[in-house]
Order: C-alpha cells, then structure tokens, then sequence
C-alpha cells in the first residue's frame, strides 16, 4: 500500500548536512590509515556489484534524475524522513527493482534485512516507497548509493569515501558509507522492532551502582541528529567503559553488537577497527536520559527503562531515541 509523502512526525523533518558529520575526520588521519589492510567493504562487495548492475540498467532519462555528480548537495544531507530523489523504486523497472533489493540484501545481516524490509512495510508502505540516487561513476574511484525514506537512510560507496580527505585517495576514514538512520514508527515500546537494542541497553543499567547510575543518568539529551564525531578537547558524556568491571563491559559490548548486528560483517569489521584504533571499549561512554531535546520522557512506560540512550567514542556516535517511536542515528568515522 502506497504511504502518504505527508505521515510524518516532527522530528523527522531534520534536516542536516552531511559534511557537518564528516567535517571533524578529515586530514591526515586518513592518510596515516591507507597502508592498513583491514576487512571493510569494497567495490567487489556485494552490494556494490549490484550497484554496477543498478547503473548499467539505468536508461538516459532514469541516469539524468538518479545517476548524480559525487558534488551534489543531496550526497551530504541527512533526514530521517525524505526522498534523495523524486522517483521511486517503484518507477523503476522489474529487474531494476529487484537490483535494489538485492542492494539491502547485500547491505545487511540476514536478520537485518528481514527487519528493515519490515519497517520500510510498517512505516512507507514498503521498499517500492522509498527514493535512491549513485553519485560518481561506480565504475570509477569514488561513488556512494544512498536510499532514503521514513525513518532509513542506507548508504554503500565500496570504502571508495575519503572521509573528506583533499587529495581524492580513498581511505578507511567512514564506516558505512557515512552516517546512517533506522527507526519504526510504533510508539508501543515493546512492538517497536528496535526495542530489543534498549533492553540490551538496559542490562548495562541493571549492572551500574548508585555512584555508577548517577554518572550515566543524565537529564536532558542532546537533539538526536547531534552525533558528529567530537573533537580531542571535548568531553563525551555518560559513563566510560574504563570505569566498567569486566561483567560491565562484557554487557556494554553486547549493547554495541546489537546495536551493529542489522547490518553486512564488512562494515562492522570496519567499525570495530576504527575503534579499536580510537582505544576500544575503554573508550565508549555510555549515556542515560530522562528527557529527550524536546521535552520528551525517557522512559516511556515510567519503568526506569530508559528509552533514549546514546553511545559515544571518539570514533563512534550511536545516538537511540524510543521516544515517542525510535530515531537511531549512527555515525563511525576516524576523527582526524
């Protein structure tokens, strides 16, 4: 069933610049990283051959609305609700469809492309509803594929992205492409499909002492887009891992391996590696809200399970709002 462009909720009308999230990773950082061999996507991952395949079927008139220069401002913003382009997969032909099919398959864990091929049913009346564009040539050095809709943003560039590097050499600067969204519209906590990310959250919680518990707990969040990679002079917020016994840590992994597990092992390798070279788990902080930026509770069913947390490391940002329905924004990238 075809969605309405107008189901929306407030939030979802953000609208940020991709560059703002990128703009602290750039540099020399990325250079220093080059010679390392690590395991991360490339252009003979899967999704990116079924992005060739995508490109080479598109006629002239479908390359002139969704084949975009790398320089299009459309490659660097970021919504949690809206169409990169005005045609939808749906527009597309048969087997064009189902190249972008199997593009999120290929973007994904097996689990995960069962949960966001749901979401994307519940929230926009399925994948035929949302919008994608390639910016470069996937045939050449640099190119990103990116789908877009409620509450979903994808992303796939073959680790050809230079974090914003000036010298135009690919590098393992950005994880997944760049920053990326997921969420659900159920506002039953417990129906949503990303609920069982705030119940691993919650385990850490449980494990946390009264002195623990107030580090962590803090009043208001931050906005749910705010999730740009911190400079070295910035403190992160909430608890650290250093301060974590080891049972702590063993549950705080577990709130990041859930957080990651929807998606394709290429790209959580590279996340794994990119905090591992940022100080690991020792490194992640982890936060507790009791009201989201605008106003929200954060804890939705008053049963001190607190539906908006947020991970941080100084190459990560996973920022969770359940409230009133799940936002999730992610961003990983090597901060110069």
């Amino acid at each position: 069933m075809k969605r309405n462009d107008s189901t929306h909720c407030s939030d979802c009308q953000l609208d940020v610049n991709r560059r703002h999230f990128l703009g602290a990773t750039a540099g020399a950082a990325i250079a220093a990283s080059a010679a390392t061999s690590i395991a991360a996507p490339s252009p003979k991952s899967k999704a990116e051959l079924a992005i060739v395949r995508l490109y080479d079927s598109l006629n002239a008139e479908q390359k002139k609305a969704l084949a975009l220069p790398l320089s299009d401002e459309r490659r660097t913003r970021i919504n949690a609700n809206w169409r990169i382009t005005e045609t939808m997969i749906e527009d597309l032909s048969a087997e064009q469809q189902a190249i972008t099919k199997d593009i999120v398959r290929g973007l994904t864990s097996e689990e995960g492309f069962e949960r966001f091929m749901k979401q994307m049913d519940d929230d926009w009346g399925g994948l035929s509803q949302y919008s994608m564009a390639i910016f470069g040539n996937p045939h050449k050095d640099r190119f990103e594929f990116a789908l877009t809709g409620r509450h979903l943003t994808l992303r796939a560039d073959g680790n050809t992205d230079n974090g914003g590097s000036k010298d135009g050499k690919s590098g393992h600067g950005v994880a997944f492409g760049g920053p990326i969204i997921y969420g659900h519209a159920e506002e039953t906590p417990k129906e949503n499909l990303f609920y069982y990310q705030t119940k691993q959250a919650h385990e850490v919680f449980k494990m946390l002492d009264g002195t623990q518990r107030a580090k962590a707990l803090l009043a208001k969040a931050p906005r749910e887009n705010a999730v740009q990679i911190r400079k070295p002079s910035q403190s992160l917020p909430g608890i650290s891992g250093s301060e974590l016994s080891s049972d702590q840590k063993d549950r705080l992994a577990q709130t990041l391996q859930a957080v990651l597990s929807p998606y394709r092992k290429e790209d959580v390798d590279e996340v794994m590696h990119l905090m591992k070279a940022s100080g690991g788990l020792d490194k992640v902080h982890m936060a507790f809200y009791r009201t989201g930026a605008g106003g929200e509770t954060g804890d939705v069913l008053d049963d001190q399970i607190w539906d908006i947390w947020r991970l941080e490391s100084p190459s990560l940002v996973c920022h969770f709002r359940g409230a009133p329905h799940v936002h999730a924004y992610i961003n990983v990238a090597r901060r110069a």
